[in-house]
């Protein structure tokens, strides 16, 4: 469905964008990037996030680092670098115009159904309702 593939595209589309900025808070493992963006309604499963994060770092704008871990074996932690602190400031001012042309665009729209998105449903990756996972 048309719908569909759109809402993936855009979503991929600031996935990215996202990951950087929740980055650039601190170090930062694997699993609480998940968490960040669920808390967010970015539902993003492992197998989407180590991809990106592969991406981001051979790009440069991420490193990481090996830490002891309490239970378990050595964790890997991400942080931002300065070219991705670079990037992920041209992305704020990319992402700000974005929203002004988006909002700008609907103005007097016909038709247009208003949402609240903070009450909508989570974005996810695996185009699945969420609460059909849940037990």
């Amino acid at each position: 469905m048309i719908v569909d593939n759109t809402q993936t595209q855009m979503r991929k589309g600031i996935l990215e964008y996202c990951i950087l900025s929740i980055i650039s808070r601190g170090e930062i493992y694997a699993s609480d990037i998940i968490g960040e963006l669920k808390k967010a309604r970015l539902l993003v499963v492992e197998g989407t996030l180590y991809p990106l994060l592969t991406r981001l770092k051979n790009n440069g704008l991420l490193s990481y680092s090996w830490k002891e871990s309490t239970s378990g074996p050595p964790r890997k932690y991400y942080q931002i670098t300065p070219a991705g602190l670079e990037v992920l400031n041209k992305l704020d001012t990319t992402w700000e115009e974005l929203v002004f042309a988006v909002k700008t665009s609907m103005e007097g729209r016909v038709g247009r159904e208003t949402s609240d998105a903070r009450q909508g449903t989570p974005i996810d990756d695996n185009h699945q309702d969420p609460s059909e996972n849940e037990e």
